[in-house]
């Protein structure tokens, strides 16, 4: 799940993301800002759910991906759209 939260008088938007994979020790998010080095680690929940709190740039477009455990690499499936990657693969797009 992507939530945007725009606020009137700010040129950011705050972006809640929450996925809940089976049985996974860790989730990160790759590629926001195209920063696919630095991983925004989520937090775990007890229902086993993930969650993170991203503040981003109005008006702008971010591809990334879910990593799972260090090594599964995820789309989210609510993204605004899928964009192919330079890996054959596709990389979720979200749109502010």
């Amino acid at each position: 799940m992507v939530q945007k939260t725009y606020f009137k008088t700010k040129d950011y938007c705050k972006v809640k993301f929450a996925f809940k994979p089976e049985n996974a020790e860790t989730v990160e998010i790759l590629g926001l800002n195209s920063d696919w080095e630095n991983a925004i680690v989520m937090s775990k929940k007890k229902d086993g759910t993930f969650s993170a709190d991203v503040t981003l740039p109005k008006d702008s477009k971010h591809e990334f991906k879910y990593l799972v455990d260090e090594t599964i690499w995820v789309n989210e499936p609510e993204a605004d759209e899928q964009a192919p990657n330079q890996y054959g693969g596709t990389n979720s797009v979200i749109t502010l």
